[in-house]
Parts: C-alpha cells; sequence; structure tokens
C-alpha cells in the first residue's frame, strides 16, 4: 500500500513538471521582446566579433531599436504581406547601413559573411519545404 501511495505521488510530480516546463518552454517560445531580441543577437555579435564595450553598447541600441520597429510592423494589421515585408528590408538595410558605422571593415565583412551565409541557409530550407508541399500534391491527370 505504501508503495502504491509513493507511486502516486511521484507521478503526479513527474506531470507537475512535465506540465511547467511545456508551460515555460511555450512562453519562452519567440516571443521575446525587443530587449531580450536585441541582447540575444547582441551577444552572439560580441562573441563573434570581438566587439569592444562601446560597440556592443551601440550594436544593442541598434538591434532594440530594430526589433521594436520590427515588432511594430509585424502587429500592424493594416499593412498587408508584401508591405510588411517591404518594412522588414527596410529595417535590414538601416540595420546595415548603421552596423557599418560601428564596425570596423573586418568586423562588418565577417558579419556580412554570416548574413549571408544565415539567408542562403534559410533559402535552402524554404525549398526543401516547398518540394515536400509538391511532393504531396495529388497528381492530375
Amino acid at each position: 500500500m505504501k508503495n502504491k501511495i509513493w507511486l502516486i505521488i511521484i507521478l503526479l510530480a513527474a506531470t507537475g513538471l512535465t506540465v511547467q516546463a511545456q508551460d515555460t518552454a511555450r512562453t519562452r517560445g519567440h516571443r521575446w521582446d525587443a530587449a531580450g531580441k536585441a541582447d540575444k543577437m547582441s551577444d552572439k555579435l560580441y562573441r563573434e566579433l570581438d566587439l569592444s564595450k562601446d560597440q556592443r553598447k551601440a550594436i544593442y541600441d541598434i538591434n532594440e531599436d530594430i526589433a521594436r520597429k520590427r515588432d511594430a510592423a509585424k502587429k500592424d494589421s493594416s499593412l498587408t504581406p508584401r508591405q510588411r515585408m517591404q518594412v522588414y528590408q527596410q529595417l535590414d538595410a538601416d540595420r546595415n547601413r548603421r552596423f557599418r558605422e560601428v564596425l570596423s571593415t573586418s568586423q562588418y565583412k565577417k558579419w556580412n559573411d554570416w548574413e549571408l551565409m544565415k539567408k542562403g541557409d534559410m533559402e535552402k530550407k524554404m525549398d526543401r519545404k516547398q518540394e515536400k508541399k509538391e511532393a504531396r500534391k495529388p497528381a492530375h491527370g
């Protein structure tokens, strides 16, 4: 009888931890605020580009500003998807321009190469997704 009670207690505790972990994962997800997004991206750039303290602050400020504007565009229901994509492209161009003012030539090149690689990876991922989608379509004939 004692063993059954302990088993039930352990199962209840495990279930509670699982639910708590799922809730935590759900809230963390991709719903970071602008400061969190800027912090994450800036930390990565700090490590990859060996930024000075002043550069790190400037890069953080740029990233936070861009993230806020991007979030505002995402929430703006008056924008069509095409317009939203144009806003995102303008924000990316603005970030590039502002980064060029803060980073050294070699740091900017390294960052730009990294961005190009990420875009290439994203395009490959989108291509694979499109191929899978087309493979699922029934053949008309």
